[in-house]
């Protein structure tokens, strides 16, 4: 998949961010996950709103995978203050890193995931962390083969449904 881009995502992009944002979501959750529960998190998560003041945090970065100019998954990395939990300073989040279905299986994670970790490292960071669904098997894996090691869980609200998450983390420095 030599085609695949990686390139920073802008405001001017947030129609495309909301729809490879909701695409992404559904088809990986709503099978496990109640209609309503799934309707109310992707009208909420991905509002106009939400996304214009997350492209707009200067402690927040959207990056696309883009294949012959489609959209075909995304990377959404927090530092700081904006980070959804820990919010240490030396530390980065990988808050998202979300394909689309028919491009499962072909790298376009693991390329998303490089970036992470290029971007981190140009921002020094000591580790970069995550949480993971304790019922995403396949993102476990992908994660651990990356090399990091589970350290806490925390609870995700989808709608009326507490999910575990998995906290995991991957050291940078000794």
């Amino acid at each position: 998949m030599e085609n695949i881009k990686i390139i920073k995502a802008t405001l001017n992009d947030i129609d495309q961010l909301q729809k490879i944002g909701r695409q992404t979501f559904e088809e990986t959750f709503s099978e496990s996950n109640s209609e309503e529960n799934m309707k109310n998190y992707l009208e909420g998560g991905f509002s106009n709103e939400k996304l214009t003041a997350e492209l707009n945090d200067k402690n927040s970065e959207f990056y696309f995978a883009t294949f012959d100019n489609e959209v075909i998954g995304y990377l959404k990395i927090n530092f700081g203050p904006s980070q959804t939990e820990l919010k240490d300073s030396k530390a980065l989040e990988i808050e998202r890193i979300y394909v689309s279905k028919e491009f499962h299986g072909q790298s376009v994670g693991q390329l998303l995931y490089d970036k992470a970790i290029q971007v981190a490292k140009l921002k020094n960071v000591d580790y970069v962390w995550l949480g993971v669904w304790e019922e995403n098997p396949r993102a476990i894996r992908f994660y651990k083969k990356n090399g990091f090691v589970e350290f806490d869980k925390h609870i995700f609200k989808l709608g009326n449904d507490e999910q575990t998450d998995i906290m995991m983390k991957l050291k940078l420095t000794d």
